[in-house]
């Protein structure tokens, strides 16, 4: 799992300074959107809305555009209509992609969706052809110094996490939740004080392919132009890829 909790790390970053450039708004608003018009405007009763304005107050999205993205989920203001779904495939070296979207044209979408793939020599799959190397949870990342392994390893689980786990390769520890738990072990590990690197529910691999050189920079060019998409959401793959070849997208 260490290439997943690397990845989230780097997009962390980026995702900080494409805020500041407004780049990444327009994908936190329609999230908010949809969340709102699912599970209704009240982040309390809504654990999906309340993880999208926790990620886009992090991101620096003005307040004012999340009240209206709620407000137009709900109903209150006039908005765009989305459909959501994934797409399944595999990518350059035969990694496996899951690629979520939120659109008002899915076959816009999906005609460049699938021209990505094609680009760099990988397909788009069946419903399911992917899916089963994934499984959803609740992720945190900590960072190794600060923090003592046990102190750790007994805070997570008095607050409900399922596992800790040591990835000494990027000085981190990684802590996992079941992702109906992932609020309560936020609001748990929050109270005690404890400074988690990142946070969120993802789609995490059951296994990875490690690569590197030539072969892990194309698969990191494939996974950002997908994500560069106005119209995807996340992209997960079962990748493992050393830190250094990750910081030069960084």
């Amino acid at each position: 799992m260490s290439g997943h909790s690397r990845w989230a790390n780097i997009k962390h970053k980026k995702a900080r300074s494409d805020a500041k450039k407004g780049e990444s708004f327009t994908k936190l608003v329609k999230e908010i959107t949809v969340a709102a018009k699912l599970g209704g405007g009240d982040p309390s009763a809504n654990p999906r809305l309340r993880t999208a304005i926790e990620k886009a107050k992090a991101e620096n999205l003005p307040s004012e555009n999340i009240d209206r993205a709620v407000k137009k989920g709900t109903g209150e203001l006039f908005g765009v209509s989305y459909e959501e779904g994934a797409y399944e495939g595999y990518g350059p070296c035969g990694v496996a992609v899951l690629v979520n979207y939120m659109t008002d044209n899915k076959n816009r979408t999906v005609s460049e969706v699938r021209r990505v793939f094609t680009k760099f020599g990988g397909r788009l799959g069946e419903s399911g052809s992917v899916g089963w190397l994934f499984e959803k949870r609740g992720f945190f990342t900590f960072a190794a110094g600060p923090i003592d392994e046990e102190k750790l390893m007994e805070a997570a689980l008095a607050a409900g996490a399922e596992d800790v786990i040591p990835n000494k390769e990027d000085g981190v520890f990684e802590v996992y939740s079941d992702p109906a738990d992932f609020h309560k072990v936020k609001s748990l590990l929050d109270s005690m004080g404890l400074n988690y690197l990142t946070s969120g529910i993802s789609m995490i691999p059951k296994s990875t392919v490690r690569m590197e050189g030539g072969a892990a920079q194309m698969v990191l060019r494939f996974v950002e132009e997908l994500e560069d998409l106005d119209d995807v959401q996340d992209v997960y793959s079962n990748f493992d890829i050393p830190a250094s070849e990750m910081e030069k997208v960084a």
